[in-house]
């Protein structure tokens, strides 16, 4: 691999992990996706980012229980569609714009498409942190 496709995929991780960051208390933006994408990349271009993002928490936290159950309990699924939807409606109300409402309600669909439909639904008991430790390795 060139030295400018590894420059550019290890920026592209970057940015996917940081934004994946911010998607932690911004919730429109997935964390999850984020973070497995940047993993991916940095797994690619450079195997001491990817040590580091397997042993970050926020990895732990976010990717390792979704690897682990493939997929999603209806509790966190409901929380995360009834979260980012209330936001959506705050700002929806906020901004009183037709075209901010078509975007919204677009995103507000998608959601529930990828939330609903696509991330499988699962029966899982909370994952032990130990577990977890071991999974990022």
């Amino acid at each position: 691999m060139s030295r400018i496709v590894r420059i550019l995929m290890m920026a592209a991780a970057w940015v996917c992990f940081a934004v994946g960051c911010i998607g932690i208390v911004v919730p429109v933006l997935p964390t999850t996706p984020l973070v497995l994408l940047a993993t991916l990349l940095f797994a690619k271009s450079s195997p001491r980012c990817h040590r580091w993002i397997c042993s970050s928490k926020v990895y732990r936290t976010y990717v390792v229980p979704f690897r682990q159950a493939g997929g999603m309990p209806l509790s966190v699924k409901v929380r995360v569609l009834a979260v980012s939807w209330g936001v959506m409606a705050v700002s929806a109300l906020l901004v009183q714009k037709p075209t901010v409402w078509v975007i919204l309600t677009g995103c507000a669909l998608f959601m529930l498409y990828l939330v609903g439909f696509r991330i499988p639904t699962v029966d899982v008991a909370p994952v032990a942190p130990a577990r977890v430790a071991e999974e990022a390795e």
